[in-house]
């Protein structure tokens, strides 16, 4: 599934596409792209016939579209949903769900979805934070992100220091990718407690997922397969990147040791055995 670094290339693209452009009329393709907007496809298509894009806005791992009505898209790309900008009379794709088409005559935006998990809705007055999504904190690129909140909310949790990466509701935008990948760097074992880190060590942390998300998405993101791309349709190069995940067997970067794999919340988790040695002490709760 797509994290933030993806996310935000998507982003970054979109609004260079979109952003002060009047949709002229959409079209819904498949209702399971829409089906979190209750009222239905024509409902969905009537809300933004004729509005304009102000701006594309991300929290954690979701997008939002403000439009001058005072209401936003908001969308959610799933395990492989992919926006996508081209020119009018281009093909359409297999798995096209929904299609922008904008008053200018320019590329169009569609939504391709080849396994539907993903999906849009108009959020109702949720130009400056959709409601559907306020639940969900801040990320740490995010100019108002608190480090020193995440730290006190950290060191308050009985979890494991990943369990905490991946909770959306204490820091978004972090996957299982780069959770790995920041526990490699400080040096971490993902099931050591955190109610144990100090301060300081949740600190460098801290740090290490926001250099490792920063790297991700200066690069374009991950991309393992041919589902996550771009606006253009082209494929980030992070993987060529990586240090722990996806390495398994390989030999760790700093200290040769192969890496290993765990199992972890239906997932795999990757690290190196001597420089993220399991803790002794299991976390509590």
């Amino acid at each position: 599934m797509p994290e933030l670094p993806e996310v935000e290339t998507v982003r970054q693209g979109l609004r260079t596409w979109v952003t002060g452009r009047r949709i002229e009329t959409v079209e819904v393709r498949h209702p399971r792209a829409i089906r979190r907007h209750a009222p239905g496809a024509s409902h969905f298509a009537a809300m933004l016939a004729g509005r304009t894009v102000l701006d594309v806005r991300r929290r954690g791992k979701y997008l939002w579209l403000p439009l001058d009505s005072g209401d936003a898209v908001l969308g959610h790309l799933g395990m492989s949903g992919q926006l996508l900008m081209q020119p009018p009379g281009t093909p359409d794709e297999p798995h096209l769900r929904v299609r922008f088409v904008f008053a200018d005559g320019g590329p169009e935006l569609r939504f391709v979805d080849q396994r539907t998990f993903g999906g849009l809705t108009v959020s109702e007055g949720g130009a400056e934070l959709p409601a559907e999504i306020a639940h969900i904190a801040r990320d740490p690129m995010d100019p108002e992100f608190s480090d020193a909140d995440f730290v006190a909310a950290l060191r308050r949790r009985r979890t494991e220091v990943k369990r905490a990466l991946l909770d959306q509701t204490l820091i978004s935008g972090v996957g299982n990718i780069y959770a790995d990948e920041a526990l490699w760097r400080a040096r971490l074992h993902g099931a050591r407690p955190t109610d144990a880190l100090t301060r300081p060590a949740a600190l460098r942390l801290l740090g290490h997922v926001r250099d490792v998300l920063a790297a991700a998405t200066k690069q374009g993101g991950t991309s393992f397969d041919a589902l996550y791309v771009n606006v253009n349709g082209e494929s980030g190069y992070f993987d060529r990147s990586l240090s722990a995940y996806g390495r398994e067997g390989l030999p760790c970067h700093r200290c040769g040791t192969p890496i290993r794999r765990e199992a972890f919340m239906n997932r795999s988790s990757f690290s190196c055995p001597r420089c993220q040695p399991r803790p002794r002490i299991p976390a509590r709760g």
